[in-house]
């Protein structure tokens, strides 16, 4: 379609992405319950506030302006059964040690956003699966229905939108209480060691950049003779792919003395690759909820896809309103790049750049398991970071797959797992993730990318 010949924008409401083509939703055998079950979830109360979803814009508005970095990882499909305190402290942990790798290597404040509580949910590139001549409907993740190979486990049943509920207000109740009682605690980093990671090559040098912020909490408090109440505590955010649109809907509200609605489900709510054509359901959704929102952009985005974004999404042009995060792959990332730039330029668009940098990476091993490779994964960091420069402007921020958990699900690192290491241990139902060596790494290496291009 042209670009001058646009459609009209209609009146928004939080149903009327119905009027769209809905892609990747599940097929549930029987809607009556699908809607009882949605209607008690409208009743239920919400996940996160209004003032915590504007507080995170303001912050995307900084990484836009290159004034704070964005760390954004996570599972990338959370199970029902890894709803776990170990689990989710081990996840808080990692993400706290890269973050604090990050703001030594930027010197600049870095916003921790979890891929967890609400990322239960999965886009599949096809509705079925066979094995063994044996065709059932694709694993699409807990939220929808079940991994076994089973026509039980496979059918879609709609109390799992309940169960993913539950799950992630537990999952967010117990972070907020360990944040809440000192675990995020800057002069207390103890709290939030790996035990089992004791004995990495990078133990020794993440202690010593822990010593460095202390040393500059403790001179910082010297001088002004009162504690730092504010490293004390630190924000988390949520986020998840926004795909079950009915689930979404269903925990989208308005807020007394606030304008426009929310969706009080996550923080901030992103599409895929798969779902962000700009005239589908996906897009139709996110327009008319004021929470910041991720797109994710690749190889196959053209400027059209561009304006129409800004325009549904964006119409003016707001500093934190959007995140555009992109995933090219290592081989690709030089080549597509520089014109989403340019296009997002020539619209005005104010948008938070993030580099996604496992999904275009992802390849499968001859025994048949996805992977990722690390050299390829900060390689296409790094270019990110020399290609923004560029054009004048910083990086944002780094979207990450990863987990606290001891696994081999990446070749490479400084463990250097290779492909016969894999099976070790192989968790994910889905994509392979950085365990907790290679995630820290990941952040030293990227803190002295920035170190230098701030010396520059």
């Amino acid at each position: 379609m042209p670009i001058s010949s646009l459609p009209q924008i209609s009146e928004w409401t939080p149903r009327s992405w119905r009027g769209r083509e809905a892609l990747q939703q599940p097929d549930y055998p029987d809607q009556a319950s699908v809607e009882r079950v949605l209607e008690e979830l409208r009743l239920l109360p919400p996940l996160v506030t209004s003032w915590e979803i504007l507080l995170l814009r303001e912050e995307l508005a900084e990484a836009s302006r290159g004034e704070r970095f964005i760390l954004h990882g996570g599972d990338c499909a959370e199970r029902f059964a890894d709803c776990q305190s170990p689990r989710i402290a081990n996840l808080l942990k990692v993400l706290l040690q890269m973050s604090l790798v990050l703001v030594v290597g930027a010197k600049r404040p870095v916003t921790r956003i979890g891929r967890f509580a609400g990322q239960y949910a999965k886009p599949r590139s096809s509705n079925l699966e066979t094995r063994e001549g044996v065709t059932l409907p694709a694993y699409r993740g807990d939220l929808i229905n079940r991994s076994e190979f089973t026509a039980e486990g496979r059918t879609p049943d709609p109390q799992f939108l309940l169960r993913g509920y539950e799950r992630s207000a537990l999952t967010l109740n117990f972070i907020r209480a360990l944040i809440k009682g000192g675990f995020a605690d800057l002069h207390h980093p103890e709290y939030f060691d790996l035990d089992w990671a004791a004995h990495s090559p990078l133990a020794a040098e993440y202690h010593r950049t822990v010593e460095t912020i202390g040393e500059s909490l403790r001179f910082m408090e010297h001088v002004l003779g009162v504690r730092a109440g504010e490293t004390d505590r630190i924000n988390f955010f949520t986020s998840h792919e926004a795909l079950h649109l009915a689930y979404e809907e269903a925990q989208t509200r308005q807020v007394p003395r606030r304008d426009g609605w929310f969706n009080l489900g996550t923080h901030f709510p992103w599409v895929g690759l798969r779902t962000n054509r700009p005239a589908g359901a996906h897009i139709e959704y996110l327009r008319g909820i004021s929470n910041p929102i991720g797109i994710k952009v690749g190889a196959a985005t053209t400027r059209e896809q561009v304006v129409r974004w800004f325009e549904a999404l964006d119409p003016e042009r707001t500093p934190g309103r959007l995140a555009l995060i992109h995933r090219f792959g290592a081989k690709k990332i030089a080549d597509g790049l520089p014109g989403l730039i340019e296009a997002a330029r020539a619209e005005g668009g104010r948008a938070a750049w993030i580099c996604d940098a496992v999904h275009g990476n992802t390849e499968t091993t001859a025994s048949g398991l996805k992977t990722r490779r690390f050299e390829d994964i900060y390689r296409e960091v790094e270019q990110a970071f020399e290609i923004h420069r560029a054009f004048g402007q910083q990086l944002g921020g780094v979207h990450i797959e990863l987990t606290g958990e001891n696994v081999t699900e990446c070749i490479g690192g400084a463990s250097v797992p290779t492909e016969s290491h894999l099976a070790r241990a192989y968790e994910t139902e889905v994509d392979p993730r950085l365990n907790y060596e290679q995630s820290l790494e990941l952040a030293f290496l990227i803190a002295r990318k920035m170190k230098n291009e701030a010396d520059r």
